[in-house]
This record gives structure tokens, C-alpha cells and sequence, in this order.
């Protein structure tokens, strides 16, 4: 298990094939504003690779886009919608198919309303993950140690968690309203960047 690190691309050839996990790391929460600096991605394999982009970066990523773009990969996410919308707003690709943790979390496990990644991670697989570095700047010269491990625990463990939400989903009867939910979520990420982050456009008011 190693965490490999590498600037402006993921190199050719580095992930098996099947599902990968993807996490972003931004300068803030404001997708427009805030410029994407680090992706992480893993094949659930055992190693995780972190894609750094400089200040003025082209984000051009030839490979990263293309394992983003492959309709015949699943990309797993923490929240989802955040990460597809800053995938698509700085690298121009939109990631499908997706299935996230999160919506999996909040259709399955409606008996708390702790869903963060820490917390699913502790209840499901029995192991404890720090987030002490979630509020960090990921936009400087050097990525400490710390950034680093942070950044590569939050794709570790998505493969594992799918697995124990999919039981969950089947158990509950919920899988299919799930699959609709995973769906229409690059759709929820393009309207976010399209003007209606926090407007319900389903509702009657």
C-alpha cells in the first residue's frame, strides 16, 4: 500500500480496471472561485495517487480526464456533487457513471444523521480516519505529510464502503431509488455550476 504522488496528470497505465474512488481538494467550498488543486484517485487495489495542479494550471490531464470520462468505469465519491462539479468546471469532463457514499448513507442508515466519511468509515469497516487536515491549504508549494495521508485515506476506503451500503440497499429495498439517485447526481453537480446551487427546482413554492 503506497500513496503516490504526481503533478499536473495521472500517468498511463497506474490503475487496474473496474471502479475507482475520486476525492477533490479545492481552496474553498465556492466551485468558481475556489481552484481545484489536488484529485485523488485509487482502483481499490491498495495504493492511492494524488494529482497536484499549480497556480495557472492548463488542467489539461489527458489521462486523468479520459479514466474520468470512461463510461465503462464507476467513480465512487463522498458527496459526490461537489467533486463532479469541480471535475467538470476545471477539467472540462463530466464524471460517469458515478454511485456515491453519501446518498448511499442517508437512504440506508436513517437511524442517525452522522454521514460524513469519518463516521461511515468508523461504523461500517471498523477503522478511524483523522480530518484534521479537511480545512487546510491545499494550494501551496508543498503538500506536507499530513495533506498527503489525509488526501489518499479519503478514496481508501470507498471501495469497501459500496460493498457494505450495496448489502444495506438490497436489505432495505432501496437500491433501485439509489441507482436513480446516482444517475441524476452529474446532473444536480451541472446545476450547481449553472446558477441553482441551493434552489429546489422541484418545488411547488
Amino acid at each position: 500500500m503506497s500513496v503516490y504522488f504526481h503533478e499536473e496528470d495521472l500517468p498511463a497505465g497506474v490503475l487496474a480496471e473496474g471502479p475507482v474512488a475520486i476525492d477533490t481538494e479545492t481552496m474553498g467550498l465556492i466551485t468558481p472561485r475556489d481552484r481545484l488543486c489536488v484529485v485523488q484517485i485509487s482502483d481499490g487495489r491498495g495504493d492511492e495517487h494524488l494529482v497536484r495542479f499549480n497556480p495557472g494550471s492548463s488542467y489539461d490531464a489527458p489521462n486523468l480526464r479520459a479514466v474520468i470520462a470512461d463510461p465503462a468505469r464507476l467513480k465512487l465519491f463522498h458527496f459526490g456533487r461537489f467533486d463532479i462539479a469541480a471535475l467538470q468546471h476545471y477539467l472540462g469532463v463530466l464524471a460517469t457513471p458515478v454511485y456515491c457514499t453519501k446518498i448511499a448513507s442517508r437512504l440506508v442508515r436513517t437511524y442517525t444523521d452522522r454521514h460524513g466519511l469519518k463516521e461511515l468509515v468508523r461504523e461500517l469497516l471498523g477503522q478511524e480516519i483523522s480530518k484534521q487536515q479537511q480545512s487546510s491549504d491545499w494550494g501551496g508549494p508543498v503538500l506536507s505529510d499530513a495533506q498527503r495521508d489525509y488526501a489518499a485515506s479519503d478514496v481508501r476506503y470507498l471501495h469497501r464502503l459500496k460493498d457494505e451500503l450495496d448489502r444495506r440497499l438490497v436489505r432495505e429495498g432501496r437500491m433501485e431509488l439509489a441507482q436513480a439517485c446516482f444517475d441524476f447526481l452529474p446532473h444536480r453537480a451541472l446545476l450547481d455550476l449553472a446558477g441553482w446551487p441551493e434552489i429546489d427546482i422541484f418545488s411547488h413554492a
